[in-house]
């Protein structure tokens, strides 16, 4: 297969991230670049002030062969804000199409909505244009499902839900802007089957790849120290209450013996912080290479999402480096855990705390579950088979651009 030109456009990138979606576009243009690709990234800086982290990050300066290109205006918070509000990158536009329409062979958009929206998808010269589906920005304009900041959402009602979140109401998604911008995307991804389901169910048009993300590279066993004195689970991801880390908390008052150790920012953390006593202990937001210790000595790494995930990367991570999950029965969890058999589902409290209890008491049935979770993630998510996948896609695609068009 022939070497390719990508660029990768995306809100957010290490070190200016807060989720996974950065993290996996990190993963995959490192993973693009060890096999021979030219991979150029575009983030916004702006857009990263919105989450009120200071101070600001240096940019990143690894050495990892991929051309990162941040994008700042003088304008701050504006810029990323009047996206937000028009659905194009009225600051940046110039720019974008400049850089976008620079002889690329492949321009993958991922996280679109601060840094271009929509109105940036006709960028990209003769380029073949990929969309991936990180959240569910596409048919959602708070992006995770999660109507009025407490219920799955079932049956939209996004004015109001917007106005919850203390967010302008995005009104160009009442226009066409959406479904014109989408006839520029030769191809999307969905994270898992129920990412691309729940796209369909609310009105996507488009068919939809399954291709998961870049979960990272395998883990060595062995040689690395327990960050912590006790026993402890572990959560890593946004304080946020779609998240559902605040339901863990009674269920660990039943466990006097183990801590549960958080790694992420987000509104909640003050709350987590009184609420929890000295049994939580709150690590801040960690780059992802310095969560390896913390997944790999955990008893289990609970996943309590109440809003919809479009696939759950702290489920590979976790599986990754051998440790079971606990995760709600709910979204891409139930085909994940039962397709790996790396992990136990629970659906209320009773069942978190039964499951709990499991994997502390029993030391060799929570090895067996690790080990098949590390099995599932080699076959399945590894950087590299997902990247072949990615790939295949890829080659694919733009062979079908070769082939005459019947008439």
């Amino acid at each position: 297969m022939k070497s390719l030109n990508f660029c990768l456009v995306t809100t957010f990138y290490p070190p200016h991230s807060a989720g996974g979606d950065g993290v996996a576009v990190q993963r995959l243009a490192r993973e693009l670049v060890k096999q021979g690709h030219r991979v150029t990234v575009v983030h916004d800086v702006d857009a990263f002030g919105t989450l009120k982290r200071s101070p600001m990050p240096q940019e990143n300066t690894a050495d990892d062969g991929v051309n990162v290109i941040p994008l700042k205006s003088g304008w701050g918070v504006a810029s990323p804000l009047i996206v937000q509000q028009t659905g194009r990158p009225l600051l940046h536009a110039h720019r974008l199409a400049k850089l976008l329409d620079n002889g690329f062979d492949v321009v993958n958009f991922h996280n679109a909505s601060l840094i271009g929206g929509p109105g940036m998808f006709g960028f990209g010269g003769n380029a073949l244009r990929v969309y991936t589906a990180h959240e569910h920005w596409l048919v959602c304009p708070t992006h995770i499902l999660w109507r009025n900041k407490k219920e799955v959402c079932e049956s939209p009602d996004c004015i109001r839900c917007q106005l919850r979140y203390h967010r302008p109401p995005q009104l160009w998604r009442n226009t066409h802007l959406m479904v014109d911008s989408i006839r520029h995307i030769d191809e999307f991804i969905a994270m898992s089957d129920f990412s691309r389901n729940k796209h369909r169910e609310f009105g996507f048009p488009r068919d939809m790849h399954v291709i998961p993300p870049c979960a990272g590279s395998a883990a060595a066993n062995g040689g690395i120290s327990s960050p912590h004195p006790r026993p402890y689970f572990f959560f890593a991801g946004r304080l946020e209450a779609g998240k559902g880390l605040q339901t863990v908390l009674p269920a660990l008052r039943e466990f006097p013996e183990a801590d549960l150790l958080v790694a992420g920012e987000g509104s909640l953390k003050e709350d987590l912080k009184r609420e929890g006593g000295r049994q939580v202990v709150l690590l801040n937001q960690l780059p992802s290479e310095a969560l390896e210790a913390y997944y790999r000595h955990a008893i289990a790494t609970v996943v309590p999402s109440l809003a919809y995930e479009t696939f759950g990367l702290t489920v590979a991570e976790s599986f990754r480096c051998g440790t079971p999950v606990i995760a709600r029965n709910i979204g891409p969890f139930p085909d994940t855990v039962t397709r790996s058999k790396g992990g136990i589902l629970f659906s209320n409290t009773a069942e978190l705390i039964a499951a709990m209890r499991k994997l502390a008491d029993d030391p060799y049935y929570r090895a067996q579950l690790g080990a098949r979770g590390r099995e599932a993630f080699l076959t399945w998510w590894e950087d590299s088979v997902s990247t072949k996948a990615y790939l295949d896609m890829i080659y694919q695609s733009l062979d079908s651009r070769k082939q005459p068009r019947p008439a």
